[in-house]
């Protein structure tokens, strides 16, 4: 993705390699921690809340002090540089998609890169909650680490496009916030059964694809040969039937929150092909 010589944003918050108090997992905890990354990475603002019911249910698990600074690598400062032209890419997108809308102006959120544990107005975090929104503060939390073990544990092909779809995806459900979306769909899910709740858990995720996918058309001019794929290939990945099948051996549709690896692939590709944010509604469709 041609990126280095866009502007960077005002409102991300490095956090990385500082000092600070988090929930490190101890005593071969870790495989809980994967799940939890799997089952709430691209999650929304429900993923933390489900991340802190997880974290709690490891015995080995404690709080512990990060002592001192740690000096970024080059690899991570690029990182970090990347993923900051990539959030003011989503700010410009949105401004003009408002302005375009008629919805008047888009409240910028905020995002934050940290390793290891954060705090946030959504509760603690740890690099196990994987990418979410917090509509608590309005903002983003990112661990990028996070991306190389999805690539070597379960896959998928990396890429920095990759990254840029996950943001895109978390900036999704700022959007959702300030249109309103969010709050309508956690009314709609009071009194309902598990199976529906989680069916219009898994409509909102799949519209947070869209509005990815719309960015990715927005910013077509810096997309290179490969990216789409990886951004593709990012979103079969975190399928809810491709992680079930991976982590269980077998698939529970029931259990569904986030929407196949197929739907997810479809909502993605059809906010870039379409580039209309008109074509948002993945309830009608899907439900």
């Amino acid at each position: 993705m041609k990126w280095r010589d866009y502007r960077k944003s005002d409102n991300v918050d490095d956090r990385r390699g500082m000092s600070g108090t988090g929930k490190a997992v101890l005593g071969g905890g870790g495989i809980i921690g994967i799940i939890a990354f799997l089952l709430v990475t691209f999650g929304g603002e429900q993923g933390q809340q489900i991340g802190n019911v997880i974290q709690q249910m490891q015995p080995a698990q404690q709080e512990t002090q990060v002592q001192g600074a740690t000096e970024l690598t080059p690899e991570q400062k690029e990182i970090g540089d990347f993923a900051n032209a990539v959030f003011a890419m989503t700010e410009d997108t949105w401004t003009k998609i408002f302005q375009e809308e008629g919805l008047g102006n888009y409240p910028k959120p905020e995002m934050v890169l940290f390793t290891g544990g954060v705090e946030t107005a959504c509760g603690s975090a740890t690099s196990a909650s994987g990418p979410f929104y917090c509509p608590g503060d309005n903002k983003v939390y990112m661990d990028l680490e996070f991306f190389e073990e999805l690539k070597t544990r379960f896959g998928a092909k990396g890429g920095d496009f990759a990254i840029a779809y996950v943001i895109a995806h978390e900036v999704g459900h700022h959007v959702q916030t300030v249109l309103g979306t969010s709050a309508k769909v956690r009314q709609a899910q009071q009194n309902k059964s598990e199976e529906d709740a989680n069916k219009l858990s898994v409509c909102q995720e799949l519209q947070a694809d869209f509005y990815a996918g719309l960015w990715a058309k927005y910013n077509q001019d810096r997309i290179e040969v490969g990216d789409l794929e990886e951004a593709i290939d990012a979103a079969h990945a975190v399928g809810d039937d491709a992680i079930q099948s991976k982590m269980q051996g077998h698939v529970q549709p029931e259990k569904f929150t986030h929407g196949t690896s197929a739907q997810r692939k479809k909502w993605f590709t059809k906010g870039f092909q379409t580039g209309d944010f008109k074509q948002h509604d993945t309830f009608a469709e899907e439900l």
